[in-house]
């Protein structure tokens, strides 16, 4: 199946934008059904299903810089990073830009950068409960995930788990990874996984940050 001609209309309505700000000072997280457009969804799925057929998919660790490493019984999906080499990347980034100026606008949140990668779970891979940012040190401020997989099945699995802020043992949501539906959450205070899939399972992972450099001492993005 080929990609579609993607619309140029903008990737979140003026409605979503609103619920989606007043959700994370309300609770800390959203989550939207046929938020992003089905043909983006389209292109961006079969974009990331070409990567991993042609073994352009690196395996996903967990813990930055030199504390970097693969865990495979925490974490088992593989990663590649939006670098805008595709229209719908840039499409789907143009989007994370409003997003990120209507948090601003709204919420004073500071945020200076964005940074996102396609997720592909095979058969059998998950990833254990986990917060997005290190505590003390917001770099990363509000994770986003935009789901691409069309007619997820009912038996399924892979749907990621949002438990409480104050109560990391309190589910608040089951998010089933069907194509068009995003989510949003705080990075630093909502822990969150992945369950196992059945099937594969595509998505986009993203995280707004703020400059958390100290001292001289660049804080990298990734």
């Amino acid at each position: 199946m080929t990609p579609t001609t993607l619309s140029s209309a903008a990737l979140f309505s003026p409605a979503t934008l609103n619920a989606l700000a007043d959700a994370l000072v309300e609770q800390g997280w959203f989550v939207g059904q046929n938020v992003i457009d089905a043909k983006l969804c389209h292109t961006l799925h079969h974009e990331l299903e070409q990567l991993a057929h042609h073994n352009g998919l690196s395996e996903a660790g967990i813990g930055r810089g030199n504390a970097h490493h693969l865990r495979k019984d925490i974490r088992g999906d593989a990663i590649r990073w939006l670098n805008r080499e595709s229209d719908a990347q840039r499409h789907y980034l143009a989007g994370m830009a409003e997003l990120q100026q209507t948090l601003n606008q709204a919420l004073f949140l500071g945020l200076f950068e964005y940074e996102a990668h396609f997720a592909h779970y095979p058969a059998g891979a998950f990833y254990q409960r986990h917060v997005d940012s290190f505590r003390g040190r917001a770099n990363r401020v509000v994770s986003t995930v935009g789901y691409l997989n069309p007619e997820w099945p009912a038996d399924g699995g892979g749907e990621m788990v949002i438990y409480h802020p104050e109560d990391p043992e309190r589910e608040v949501a089951r998010v089933v990874p069907e194509a068009g539906t995003f989510a949003c959450f705080l990075s630093e205070t909502v822990p969150h996984e992945v369950l196992p899939t059945r099937t594969a399972r595509a998505s986009i992972a993203g995280w707004f940050r703020r400059n958390a450099s100290l001292g001289g001492i660049l804080d990298p993005a990734r």
